[in-house]
């Protein structure tokens, strides 16, 4: 078992939502430091202000546009200033919205921005040039393993989460580094990226039909639930493992259904 206890951790979307929920719960578990990257200031600097009341002066807030890779320099050097050390990174910001004007900058930041967290984690990390090794937990979605003809692109993006996580992790890049990728596929979850559906296609007209299918096909998971997934991960998670967190049931490791699909895929292409 992994102990989150003394450990440093970068949490990018912690403002608000499950982002919010996991510093807390890695703070309640015995987190060293707590490290809230968001784009909302305000709420960021109040979110850490109630967390500092809570568990001691253990966190900062750190402004940082996710979609913007100066954004994302500053605020790692900003965090490895103030702590010296990151053992952890939870490439949690995203943005559920294909809409015409919106998805330029989600696909930036459900994507280049977790890569670019990812890989700036790995320089840091990995044992075999000098770090300490580490977590970096990638969070996906159930719409990553799924079809949804109304959300394409952010399907398309926590799908490339899903692969990109895999392929990272494989044997033996564990061995070598000392860090564990983990990749968590998240259900649908009572937070604010689920809010507003009928705004959030890259077709208006699917407007209301999209809302009709998501509420019958996937069930609204409570936040604790979710939480409550991610620690389990983040505690009995092997290097690479994914993990599902839905319809309020206990988080599972997925792997190895993930690994037989792409069994299948390479079996098909060897014929």
């Amino acid at each position: 078992m992994w102990d989150v206890k003394d450990k440093t951790f970068v949490i990018t979307g912690g403002a608000s939502g499950l982002g919010a929920d996991y510093a807390k719960a890695c703070l309640e578990h015995g987190a060293k430091n707590v490290a809230i990257l968001d784009i909302a200031e305000n709420l960021g600097n109040a979110t850490a202000e109630q967390l500092n009341k809570t568990y001691g002066n253990k966190v900062i807030f750190v402004k940082c546009d996710v979609s913007k890779e100066e954004d994302i320099v500053s605020a790692w050097d900003a965090v490895l200033a103030q702590f010296k050390q990151i053992d952890v990174i939870i490439n949690n910001a995203g943005i559920m919205v294909d809409s015409p004007n919106v998805w330029r900058t989600a696909t930036t930041v459900n994507w280049q921005g977790l890569v670019s967290f990812t890989l700036k984690g790995v320089s840091h990390m990995r044992k075999d040039e000098g770090g300490a090794g580490g977590t970096i937990l990638n969070v996906a979605s159930i719409l990553g393993l799924t079809k949804l003809a109304y959300l394409p692109i952010y399907c398309g993006a926590k799908m490339a989460v899903v692969h990109f996580s895999q392929c990272l992790a494989m044997k033996p890049f564990y061995e070598n580094t000392g860090i564990r990728v983990l990749t968590m596929c998240l259900g649908s979850t009572d937070t604010p990226l689920a809010h507003n559906l009928e705004t959030k296609s890259w077709d208006p007209k699917f407007g209301n039909e999209m809302v009709v299918t998501i509420t019958k096909k996937f069930k609204c998971q409570k936040r604790e639930s979710a939480v409550n997934a991610f620690i389990k991960m983040l505690t009995d998670g092997n290097p690479g493992s994914t993990w599902l967190s839905i319809d309020d049931k206990p988080a599972r490791d997925i792997t190895s259904a993930i690994d037989k699909a792409f069994e299948e895929f390479e079996r098909v292409m060897s014929e």
